[in-house]
């Protein structure tokens, strides 16, 4: 049994302390809203964002930050990307150097352009900081539908440590020391899962989303790649794996933001009915900065930016990217 404690009540954070309590460890989770942590004690669910889930009266809710890390040899990190830095800044006091950071959050962050490990680790270099992303929806690991995913360091050994520690008959996780690249299509994939959710909110069909998913992993993979990214780990479960998950899924927030937009919501209409972070949202900008530093081509990223933010109409963008210069596929 470990001391795991977990940073953030959303959804993901909450499923992987349900599950990680159910196979034998001590959990607590940190909410920085105090009526919330009440609402779960009392409740024994997250009724707002993980209906249905119980919550066993033996994790802890806290609002302490001291209290949440204290004495914990694993802390997880699941808190939306643009508040990265400001929470793990607000827990630097509390941290300590035999402590093991695994995020699980999915972006880049503005103006740095920095992955979340890499922000992470600047806040607090004392610790040991891992990576843990795939197709893992919130809803479906917390009720204990198999899924895999990947836990990524670049020391093996820590990465090992925590697949040993987190795997169960319901939960399975592969190595790898690849974290730029886990870290790149966990962000990247969520972008074009926007475009597929705007393609089905235009009524497109199967070719149409084959072709996004397609040609939006091969800007994903370029992006990696320019990052020091291995090919490799895009075709594997945080790359191709994660994107057909969240492009395909009707639990994928992205998608259902994107479908939402296709139909001619705007965009603060759909993140008011989506009542969840969008973290596709958050990262599109960043990613096209990014690409446009880099000099790699990423045509669908920059179409969903200009839709998200410059009032760039749907269907216009998708005849601009059907009419591109003709290339060869690569």
């Amino acid at each position: 049994m470990m001391k795991i404690s977990v940073i953030g009540s959303g959804s993901w954070g909450t499923a992987l302390a349900v599950m990680l309590d159910k196979y034998g460890h001590d959990l607590t989770i940190w909410s920085w809203k105090e009526e919330e942590a009440r609402r779960i004690r009392e409740d024994g669910e997250h009724k707002e964002f993980l209906p249905g889930v119980p919550i066993r009266k033996e994790i802890k809710i806290v609002t302490s930050p001291e209290e949440a890390v204290k004495d914990a040899e694993i802390v997880i990190a699941a808190v939306p990307s643009k508040f990265v830095r400001l929470n793990i800044m607000k827990f630097a006091p509390y941290f300590n150097e035999k402590q093991i950071i695994v995020n699980v959050a999915k972006g880049l962050e503005d103006g740095s352009l920095k992955t979340l490990a890499e922000v992470i680790k600047e806040c607090v270099p004392q610790c040991e900081v891992a990576v843990l992303s795939g197709p893992s929806h919130a809803e479906e690991v917390g009720r204990g539908i198999p899924t895999a995913a990947v836990i990524a360091s670049e020391n093996e050994e820590i990465a090992k440590m925590i697949q040993h520690e987190f795997s169960n008959p319901v939960f399975r996780l592969y190595t790898n020391t690849d974290v730029i690249g886990v870290e790149i299509g966990a962000a990247m994939k969520n972008i074009i899962a926007l475009a597929a959710g705007m393609s089905d909110g235009l009524g497109y069909g199967d070719n149409t989303k084959a072709a996004l998913m397609t040609r939006g992993m091969a800007e994903i993979t370029r992006l990696g790649m320019a990052m020091g990214g291995r090919r490799e780990t895009f075709y594997g479960l945080s790359g191709m794996g994660d994107l057909i998950v969240t492009c395909t899924s009707m639990h994928s927030r992205n998608r259902r933001a994107g479908i939402m937009i296709g139909e001619g919501k705007s965009l603060q209409e759909t993140l008011d009915a989506v009542h969840m972070v969008v973290e596709g949202v958050n990262t599109a900008q960043a990613a096209s900065e990014l690409a446009r530093k880099l000099n790699v081509s990423m045509p669908i990223t920059e179409a969903i930016t200009g839709v998200l933010f410059n009032g760039k109409d749907v269907r216009h963008v998708v005849y601009d990217l059907m009419m591109r210069d003709k290339i060869s596929e690569k």
